[in-house]
């Protein structure tokens, strides 16, 4: 059980490093229109506001900001990061989103 343990902890520690370089990359942002903002359904736009009136936060933090509960965050974020929209890091336990537009005048 110990060597396994010790496995897990080894693999655990690669992990945080790949983890930290990659959260060190950060492409620039892509220009995106306004129009393309509109075409996001009311519940979605609501969120992706959220995350961009902060920079950078976590599903409870924007349930905060949107008085929705946290699951629901949860997966509005996770919708918006798969289709594009948000980009994401995990540091530890907790899953931070940050926009990957701008939006243009």
């Amino acid at each position: 059980m110990e060597q396994i343990y010790r496995e897990m902890m080894s693999i655990r520690v690669r992990l945080d490093d790949i983890e930290n370089n990659f959260s060190k990359i950060n492409p620039p942002p892509m220009p995106m229109p306004e129009s393309n903002l509109i075409s996001l359904p009311d519940h979605l736009r609501k969120t992706y506001l959220g995350v961009t009136s902060k920079g950078e936060c976590d599903a409870v933090q924007v349930s905060n900001l949107t008085g929705r509960c946290r699951a629901i965050e949860s997966n509005y974020l996770n919708q918006l990061s798969r289709m594009g929209w948000l980009n994401k890091r995990r540091i530890s336990k907790v899953v931070y989103f940050r926009p990957s537009h701008t939006i243009n005048p």
